[in-house]
């Protein structure tokens, strides 16, 4: 079995041999002078458990502690404070900082090598459970997107005139929500966003079709005023059949965005969409996101009642209608990415 690895911080030369005396059968023991040595150390290899003097020149321990814990590789080891300091006011400053313990100089070097021995053990099994956590967390996200996956290719099969759209818009999605992100705009919102839950819920935009009949939903031409009415409704559908699912489950995060796009991707920025007649802002930002890849995707695509128009078009359109189908600040990021559109786009032709 391979030893643990501890670092011990102090600048007392006796200190760091009574600990490393104390450790050295058990565990491979650093004996560590600053703070910056131990980060120069944690450049090569990283540690088990430090043990960290408080009272240190230049960078004490709870400058150090501090700094371990911004870090995301050091975060998670256990810091256990050895000082002189004996008061509750400081040991409750070490604990409060993330140390796991707080050991009074001078020790007792049986007590401190059982301390050593019960935080590694403390360790050993948090990180079991958080691998199981890890593995569990796996497995339900897996089976969430095979179930978004599945009931998306059910509705593309049944609406086919639009073949590959799911793939496409998704792909179009991604393109300008990662610039979105990058840009900073809409941050407020965007920072909470889990943006792998975001795309797979995309692909059920249209879910709510499933409830539109066959002679309107593949009619070989253009709706007339009575049966467009009919096809609005897949919006709202669409919702309903979201929130059937949500009563079912007790894992709803990843039906979260999906309901919203299923919801407002027809809802247009000067309030004339539907189902709702939302205006600006009003619009959830995922259905103002999907109104832009959506008639995109709409545009460049041939129908039984229409050619496929040209990208360059089909930017135009967009870039027309800003202000009154989508909003302004989502078409200025378009039109910056509008050529990975084209190359997306591009991917798709001729299947």
């Amino acid at each position: 079995m391979t030893q643990k690895t501890i670092m011990l911080v102090d600048d007392n030369i006796a200190n760091l041999k009574i600990g490393r005396n104390a450790l050295s059968d058990k565990y491979n023991v650093f004996t560590i002078p600053s703070g910056e040595k131990l980060f120069q150390m944690m450049e090569k290899a990283l540690p088990d458990l430090i043990l960290l003097d408080v009272e240190m020149p230049e960078m004490d321990g709870y400058d150090v502690i501090k700094r371990l814990k911004r870090d995301e590789r050091t975060a998670s080891i256990p810091v256990v404070f050895l000082t002189a300091k004996s008061d509750p006011e400081s040991e409750l400053e070490g604990l409060s900082l993330g140390a796991v313990d707080y050991i009074v100089k001078p020790f007792s070097p049986p007590i401190l090598l059982k301390r050593v021995e019960t935080h590694l053990l403390l360790k050993d099994y948090n990180d079991d459970l958080l691998g199981m956590v890890a593995e569990k967390t796996k497995t339900v996200t897996e089976l969430q997107n095979t179930l978004l996956t599945t009931v998306a290719t059910i509705v593309e099969y049944r609406d086919d005139i639009t073949g590959h759209h799911v793939e496409r818009t998704g792909r179009y999605l991604s393109i300008i929500v990662e610039e979105v992100i990058r840009s900073g705009l809409y941050r407020s919102i965007t920072e909470n966003w889990d943006v792998n839950f975001l795309y797979q819920s995309a692909s059920l935009h249209d879910v709510g079709k499933i409830a539109i009949r066959d002679s309107i939903l593949m009619k070989p031409g253009r709706l007339d005023v009575k049966e467009f009415e009919i096809m609005k409704e897949h919006t709202t559908y669409g919702v309903r059949l979201i929130e059937k699912i949500e009563q079912s489950t007790t894992e709803r995060n990843f039906l979260h965005h999906a309901k919203i796009f299923a919801g407002t991707h027809h809802e247009r920025w000067d309030g004339l969409g539907y189902p709702n007649h939302l205006r600006g802002e009003e619009i959830p930002l995922q259905g103002r996101l999907m109104a832009i890849v959506d008639v995109y995707d709409a545009l460049i695509s041939e129908r039984p009642y229409k050619k496929s128009f040209t990208h360059e078009l089909a930017v135009d359109i967009i870039k027309s209608e800003s202000g009154s189908h989508f909003d302004p600040a989502l078409v200025d990021i378009f039109l910056t990415k509008a050529d990975e559109f084209n190359r997306v786009a591009g991917l798709f032709k001729g299947h």
